[in-house]
């Protein structure tokens, strides 16, 4: 199994949240690319941040969010190099 277009839409969104602080959500207003509401929709019902159209990010959001900027610094590293 690889990444679909709906797994990298979610992770893409993932990516906007700032991990230095707790305090920032995001929001994703209705005028959004139709691939950026439905991965806020999915993130949300995965119980990864706390509102269907952005939010915070819960704990496990958190850590998956984590993953996410770890994983594309590597992987830009690995394609710089």
């Amino acid at each position: 199994m690889g990444y679909n277009q709906a797994l990298v839409d979610e992770l893409n969104l993932l990516l906007h949240f700032d991990l230095d602080t707790t305090q920032q959500g995001i929001k994703v207003h209705h005028t959004a690319a139709p691939s950026q509401i439905g991965a806020a929709e999915r993130l949300h019902q995965k119980g990864l941040i706390t509102l269907h159209d952005g939010g915070y990010l819960t704990e496990l959001g958190r850590e998956a969010a984590e993953h996410a900027q770890i994983m594309l610094g590597l992987l830009k590293e690995t394609t710089s190099a």
